[in-house]
């Protein structure tokens, strides 16, 4: 298992959110299975409805935790995403 803190930093739209189905796009690509953490939730980061209920903001700290055969890829194509 990989697991990496990171910062929301994505400037989309007028209100700075996050695309959330992009986000879930970029974690199905990946083999592994990917949570995030933010606060006191955990949740499915390839889950549309689990990724909703998080409502992630720009700056956001979050933890990405990665576990299969992909996982170094996973959290290095998240935190590009997260980052662009």
């Amino acid at each position: 298992m990989t697991t990496k803190k990171m910062v929301v930093n994505i400037k989309e739209g007028p209100e700075a959110k996050p695309p959330i189905a992009m986000f879930v796009q970029v974690a199905s690509q990946y083999e592994s299975k990917i949570y995030l953490e933010l606060e006191d939730k955990r949740i499915n980061a390839k889950s549309i409805m689990g990724m909703m209920s998080l409502a992630l903001s720009q700056g956001d700290e979050l933890i990405v935790s990665c576990d299969g055969d992909d996982e170094v890829q996973a959290i290095e194509g998240i935190a590009d995403f997260l980052q662009a």
